[in-house]
């Protein structure tokens, strides 16, 4: 299972894989709720869940209770990419809030940073490879 973590004060994002035996930890938990970072290894830091997705992709959803796959009839918010016409609704396939064993990424956002800052922890982003002027993108050709 992998944590894709932001930090709100300088808008970065870090992605981190859970431990195996640490998984544990996170299971029950909803969307909302605080957990502690050392579960990544982020000591001090408190963060709270704010979303992720399972094995195949499903989003999850905030307003749906429990860990099982709905039909849900939806708008607007997670599951739904387009504006919709207003009063229009969609049936689309989600998760419920509940972290189980078959979510694969769950998104959390920093609420109580940690006495080290990321980067003496060791979470750094790399920067983006330019493209020289004219070089096209591998592909098929």
């Amino acid at each position: 299972m992998k944590i894709v973590f932001s930090d709100p004060k300088n808008g970065k994002s870090f992605q981190k894989e859970v431990d195996k035996a640490k998984e544990g930890q996170l299971f029950g938990k909803k969307i909302g709720e605080k957990v502690s970072g050392s579960i990544i290894g982020l000591d001090g830091y408190e963060l709270q869940l704010t979303g992720g997705s399972t094995n195949d992709g499903t989003p999850m959803r905030e307003d749906i209770p429990a860990s099982k796959y709905v039909d849900a009839m939806i708008n607007s918010g997670a599951g739904i990419r387009a504006k919709l016409p207003k009063g229009t609704k969609v049936k689309k396939r989600v998760c419920g809030n509940t972290i189980a064993q078959h979510i694969a990424q769950i998104n959390a956002k920093i609420t109580t940073a940690g006495a080290k800052s990321l980067e003496e922890l060791g979470f750094t982003q790399k920067p983006k490879e330019k493209k020289a002027e004219g070089e096209k993108k591998e592909g098929k050709n």
